[in-house]
């Protein structure tokens, strides 16, 4: 699994589908967003798509 540089979305492409940016295999932390619309910390962490998120991504 591997994370965005940028917004920090997991995914199993080196390029981000999101956002376009390259990926990273180095990350700590995960976040599950279900639902962006009533998540507190998805608003807080300026997501706007469900999915998987690392908290903290390094090249």
């Amino acid at each position: 699994m591997r994370a965005c540089l940028k917004c920090k979305y997991l995914t199993n492409d080196e390029i981000c589908p999101i956002c376009h940016s390259p990926t990273s295999e180095n990350w700590i932390g995960l976040l599950i967003v279900l639902n962006p619309q009533k998540s507190e910390i998805a608003k807080k962490a300026g997501i706007e798509i469900k999915g998987k998120y690392a908290l903290s991504v390094k090249e």
